[in-house]
């Protein structure tokens, strides 16, 4: 199957964007996305994510007409490629259940556009098998093709690290796979020609979505384990942070921190592996108890932080909090499963007024994903009155780390550290 490759690009995200760059520089690539004002932000070289390349962005849509980027979202323009490649979101839904609606509503539209030898690779992060049991057959129905006869899959996991401007797209290495053995080596050549790093060609597309999903359930069972160990070192009155340097002196002891557990991977992709394994009879024990640890970690600083301000005699009800960052890590505006909504909720629960505020974040998403109204500045010397009782170091953004926090607290003002960041004679617990 040799013939000139036109990618398109489903979904411009923090995992589309930068892929549909890197591919502009070297193919025909449509960025296509079905929100028309992210569109035509990029059509004016804006990136909300942060995460693009600005000066790549440009040079990839500047380049001849046998390759480069072009942005779209007219379905009817997938007709004239014959690479998909879908980046949409999979998040979780209230009952902490894979939520596939975007990847399913993808894989209807790509089917309408989908001709003979065409191939569809997905890079959203599913449990295994969902690939081949739940996208093939809608790309079937719609197309009115055969799998593995008329058209082929590929799968080949997102390995973005939002915020992370050293380990980027073609800086870590990508493991590919596809339908049958000509098309696995097929997509392993197409993202070995972008990712400098080098590719790893999986066995089966199966083998290739639970690689996805067990490296990011390993990194939160592991911060389950010191996230239990917080819990466990504050009953006995002793800081985990200098409990984790003593351990950390054994050269195979691994340094994991404790803190809260958010975003589109780490607190998501390991429900996705339960699921699929509940369906198949089994109960995954350790994977789903880490969840449970860390997904109680805001409620914990929550009920700490409170426990401290009675320590100091403040009046509970009524008393004025600040939380500083609302994205789920440093130095990115992702919001995207932000476990510090959960401190946010349990402290308005209690009577407290809280103010939120986070210069990455987007005010309009805020509001929209959690209903709170972001600050836009902080106080300068403020009156002793408009003080804060509490304030709470949600994300280590590098702004936060240089606040003058006199000018916002009184002399019985609490500092609560979940990151353990902040100079320790100044806050009066921590994470």
């Amino acid at each position: 199957m040799k013939r000139e490759q036109k990618i398109a690009v489903i979904g411009l995200g923090y995992v589309g964007l930068p892929l549909a760059i890197e591919f502009g520089k070297k193919y025909q690539v449509l960025g296509f996305d079905i929100n028309k004002k992210r569109i035509k932000n990029l059509l004016n070289g804006k990136d909300d994510t942060n995460e693009a390349d600005l000066d790549g962005l440009k040079a990839a849509t500047l380049l001849e007409s046998d390759k480069g980027l072009c942005f779209s979202s007219d379905p009817a323009d997938l007709n004239k490629y014959n690479v998909f490649i879908v980046t949409v979101p999979t998040p979780i839904n209230q009952f902490k259940s894979p939520d596939l609606s975007y990847l399913l509503e993808a894989s209807e539209m790509i089917g309408k556009s989908l001709k003979k030898d065409d191939i569809v690779i997905y890079e959203s992060t599913v449990y295994p098998g969902c690939t081949e049991e739940d996208c093939v057959p809608v790309l079937e129905q719609f197309s009115g093709l055969t799998f593995n006869k008329d058209f082929f899959c590929g799968y080949s996991p997102e390995r973005i690290n939002p915020g992370d401007k050293v380990n980027t797209l073609t800086k870590i290495k990508k493991v590919t796979s596809g339908s049958t053995p000509e098309i696995a080596e097929i997509v392993d050549q197409l993202y070995a020609s972008i990712i400098v790093a080098g590719t790893h060609k999986a066995p089966s597309i199966k083998v290739a979505e639970a690689s996805k999903a067990i490296e990011n359930a390993q990194r939160d069972v592991n911060i389950s384990f010191v996230n239990e160990l917080a819990l466990i070192f504050d009953r006995i009155g002793i800081d985990t942070n200098d409990v984790i340097d003593a351990a950390a002196t054994k050269w195979n002891f691994l340094k994991y921190k404790p803190g809260l557990v958010g975003g589109h991977c780490i607190g998501v992709d390991p429900y996705y592996l339960a699921y699929k394994a509940a369906s198949l009879g089994y109960h995954a024990e350790v994977i789903l108890s880490g969840r449970r640890v860390n997904d109680n970690m805001g409620m914990f600083v929550a009920n700490k932080v409170v426990k401290l301000l009675i320590k100091k005699n403040h009046t509970i009800n009524g008393s004025k909090v600040l939380i500083l960052g609302i994205t789920f890590k440093e130095n990115c505006p992702d919001i995207r499963n932000s476990r510090v909504i959960d401190i946010y909720k349990e402290l308005r629960q209690f009577g407290l007024t809280v103010d939120v505020y986070d210069p990455y974040a987007g005010k309009e998403q805020v509001k929209a994903e959690y209903n709170i109204e972001l600050i836009e500045t902080l106080p300068v010397q403020a009156k002793m009155e408009d003080r804060y009782q509490a304030i709470i170091l949600a994300v280590s953004h590098k702004q936060f780390l240089t606040i003058d926090f006199d000018s916002l607290k009184n002399a019985d003002t609490i500092i609560f550290d979940t990151k353990a960041a902040l100079d320790r004679s100044i806050v009066d617990g921590r994470l």
